[in-house]
């Protein structure tokens, strides 16, 4: 998790350097590239977490089973 920390760190820094108004086109682009394939990245990572929470959420834990709280719903007229 600290590498994806770092990375956030990293996009935040080139996002508040692009917006410098003194900063030369050519720094800017080469940082937009940096930014785009950290943002990548960052997807790839989340995408990785969101599996295994996938997967912890399909597993069954040794627990009694509850029914669903249905009244939730009783309410509401269709």
């Amino acid at each position: 998790m600290k590498d994806f920390e770092e990375k956030l760190e990293r996009l935040e820094a080139l996002s508040a350097a692009i917006k410098k108004p003194e900063l030369k086109l050519e720094e800017a682009l080469k940082f937009f590239e940096e930014g785009i394939t950290l943002a990548k990245s960052m997807e790839k990572d989340i995408d990785k977490i969101e599996g295994k929470i996938q997967i912890l959420m399909n597993n069954k834990v040794d627990t009694p089973e509850q029914p669903p709280e249905l009244d939730l719903f009783s309410s509401v007229e269709g």
